[in-house]
């Protein structure tokens, strides 16, 4: 926690400089620095133009308002803002002190000293100036006040409750704080934690701006609502992690079920509790109060009132009916709901899925917005033409968009040889849900027989191009076993000017050669240690194979692109 180089400090002499003596309020009111002798620290290094320091900066604010009645706890405020209007703007919103921003000197040693690779940064300190946490943001969002005097002794205290209160779960120990032993209905009232125990009980990890979020809810309305008809003992209790308090009370008068209040204390804590990863989650709490499931969003997203009640026996059921229906499945049970049995050519002509069926078919869910969707489309494209060039039924594909207007998935279909799902078509949320598709470019290989042959086709196109056709396991292994009698003259290790370690000749999937800076794949000439890569054909000559793809461009709103893939953020 604390670094072990940083050791005592006199505080007057970290805080001070020649001309200054004092710190400041955000009223421009001095504080005499030799009035913090004896208090507990913390240097926040922070700032107006950084995202995550706007975002913990409340939540230390809070933990500073509990802890000030004591009288003992003091924060400064280190900006790294760029001007001093800037400065000011944000110093307006703390409750604390700060060091001048025109004291550039001091605000440039305070960040050398201790270390400030990235902000928000909260060094902590004891009375006595002794650094006892470096990693005070992460305490902070960890424990809030709990955690005070944020010392390693009081965190492993807080580690070991948690430890203590798992093995002892029950509701009460989940859900009830000091401060409130009750849930909030729709209409505003307060429902006793008492009246939920010995029911099976769903935690619903939600937040109203999230339109994945929107779309489960409606799907829970209607188990819920099944469950309730059939006398079932089950309730859901919102966690709502909302910052508006409009759009919460609005989503809170559309649902049957309970929720915590908005901002509540136990919320952060419940999501490090079960390790939240994503939302929406929702955790089943059997009747005896301990854990059933930590999620069972996607099994009520395929599955619906048939998952209930989340037992362990009623996942392996679930997962026998699951592999029965793969086992039977069809391109009509994949792609036709209702009278949607069709999909589109690029002048807007609808073809009948009827068309497509002894074909292998490969779902491609892709969108313009995103920088590796449009890096990956010449390669597909390319496979694509050459395996119609060989046969011309063997294969079609079929765009899948997570565009977000009509025009820009026009724009970007129209680039495409293949066919499409109409734009806003509500087989999309279907498709996405039971491939499980959480990033993009995906493509999906769908055999002449309906049966899915891999979810991986678009590592097999980018490994193998159109030789990857028809995607299926047999054909993988004769290509790896083609490409293992290509290596075999070839050294099992070499060196090169370029590195100054040996080379191993080693498998690697997909990397960029640190010489040529282009893709490669199957086979590299490796240094672990160094996680260096060249072509086989950069280090011995004209013998390997090379081809790559740059891609530089920003992600959509609310998606994460790193060079690969774009996964919802």
């Amino acid at each position: 926690m604390a670094d072990s180089s940083v050791h005592h400090h006199d505080v007057h002499s970290l805080l001070s400089s020649p001309q200054r003596d004092f710190l400041l309020r955000n009223n421009t009111d001095q504080v005499k620095i030799d009035s913090l002798k004896g208090k507990k620290l913390g240097f926040y290094f922070s700032a107006s133009w950084c995202g995550p320091c706007r975002r913990f900066t409340p939540t230390l604010a809070e933990v500073y308002n509990d802890l000030s009645p004591n009288g003992d706890f003091e924060v400064v405020f280190v900006s790294a803002d760029k001007d001093d209007e800037a400065f000011n703007s944000y110093f307006s919103k703390m409750p604390w002190l700060a060091i001048p921003f025109s004291d550039t000197e001091t605000r440039k040693r305070l960040n050398e000293l201790f270390h400030v690779h990235g902000i928000p940064h909260l060094a902590l300190l004891d009375e006595t100036g002794n650094v006892v946490a470096e990693d005070g943001v992460r305490i902070i969002r960890d424990y809030g006040a709990e955690g005070y005097p944020f010392t390693l002794k009081r965190v492993q205290e807080l580690k070991d409750q948690e430890e203590e209160a798992k093995r002892n779960q029950s509701l009460r120990s989940l859900l009830v704080s000091r401060s409130r032993d009750f849930v909030i209905s729709s209409d505003g009232n307060k429902i006793p934690i008492s009246e939920l125990e010995g029911k099976t009980v769903g935690l619903y990890f939600f937040a109203s701006s999230y339109r994945s979020c929107a779309l489960f809810t409606q799907q829970l309305k209607e188990v819920y609502q099944k469950l309730k008809t059939k006398g079932e003992n089950f309730e859901v209790v919102f966690i709502p992690l909302d910052d508006d308090e409009e759009s919460f009370k609005e989503e809170l008068e559309t649902v049957p079920w309970l929720s915590f209040p908005l901002k509540d204390k136990t919320c952060p804590k419940l999501i490090q509790y079960f390790e939240l990863s994503k939302i929406p989650t929702l955790v089943i709490i059997g009747p005896d109060g301990k854990t059933l499931h930590h999620d069972v969003s996607e099994a009520i997203e395929e599955h619906g009132v048939d998952a209930y009640p989340f037992t362990p026996e009623k996942f392996v059921e679930l997962d026998e009916i699951a592999k029965a229906k793969e086992a039977t499945q069809t391109l009509e049970s994949v792609l036709v709901s209702g009278d949607q049995d069709f999909v589109i050519k690029n002048d807007g002509e609808k073809i009948p899925l009827s068309k497509l069926t002894g074909k292998t078919v490969l779902l491609y869910f892709s969108a313009h917005w995103c920088p590796p969707c449009r890096a990956f489309l010449p390669k597909l494209t390319d496979a694509y033409h050459k395996i119609k060039a060989q046969d011309n039924d063997a294969l079609e594909v079929v765009f899948i968009s997570s565009d977000r207007d009509q025009n820009s998935f026009d724009e970007f279909f129209a680039e495409m040889p293949w066919l499409a799902l109409p734009f806003g078509d509500s087989r999309k949320e279907f498709l996405s849900r039971k491939f499980k598709v959480s990033g993009i470019p995906m493509l999906m290989a769908i055999g002449p027989s309906g049966r899915t042959v891999t979810k991986e086709a678009r590592d097999l196109i980018g490994l193998y191009g159109a030789d990857a056709y028809p995607f299926t396991e047999e054909r993988i292994k004769e290509i790896e076993a083609k490409n293992d009698e290509i290596a075999k003259g070839w050294p099992e290790k070499v060196t090169h000017e370029t590195h100054e370690h040996e080379l191993v000749l080693s498998r690697r999937k997909n990397y960029y050669c640190d010489d040529c800076n282009e893709e490669g794949h199957n086979w590299s000439y490796f240094c672990e240690e160094c996680d260096f890569d060249l072509h086989p054909n950069c280090a011995l000559g004209d013998k390997g194979s090379k081809d790559g793809v740059k891609e530089e461009e920003k992600p959509k709103d609310g998606w994460v692109c790193d060079g690969v893939v774009c996964t919802k953020a």
